[in-house]
């Protein structure tokens, strides 16, 4: 990777939401909860959550990631609450589709995950970028089987 796309990759704004990652730490009574690594580069995300009426009511997320992981992340926690899991996996499934396929930005209020598509060129990247939705939705999944949401 050369100096120029480096640069490209990680932009300041990238960097800038890095830095910034909302609803950061563990909730103390999840309803469900889920851990996904990539196994390349080692990033983590885990995610906790409480759902009430099928929605994200309350969400916390420990986030050990690179910067696009963590850039990821903080763009998920600024929109995730009031979500479906239905719009979560939506989501998941069209950042998938914009990293690999070089399909549009993923819909509003996820459109924000745009200023990731310079990381389609760097496929060693995706499984970080895509962490803090897959993690979203399996948690969505355990509390949904909890029976306690």
């Amino acid at each position: 990777m050369s100096d120029s796309d480096l640069l490209r990759l990680y932009s300041g704004r990238i960097l800038e939401l890095a830095a910034d990652i909302p609803h950061m730490g563990r909730l103390p009574a999840p309803q469900g909860s889920a851990r996904r690594r990539s196994q390349l580069c080692g990033s983590t995300v885990t995610m906790d959550v409480v759902l009430k009426d099928g929605r994200i009511a309350e969400f916390a997320q420990d986030v050990k990631a690179c910067a696009l992981g963590q850039a990821s992340a903080s763009i998920v926690g600024r929109v995730l609450i009031g979500r479906s899991h239905a719009e979560v996996d939506r989501a998941r499934d069209e950042l998938r589709a914009m990293l690999k396929e070089n399909g549009p930005a993923p819909a509003a209020p996820f459109d924000g995950l745009e200023v990731l598509v310079a990381a389609r060129d760097y496929a060693n990247r995706h499984a970080s970028i895509l962490l803090a939705l897959d993690a979203a939705s399996e948690a969505m999944t355990a509390a949904e089987t909890s029976g306690t949401a």
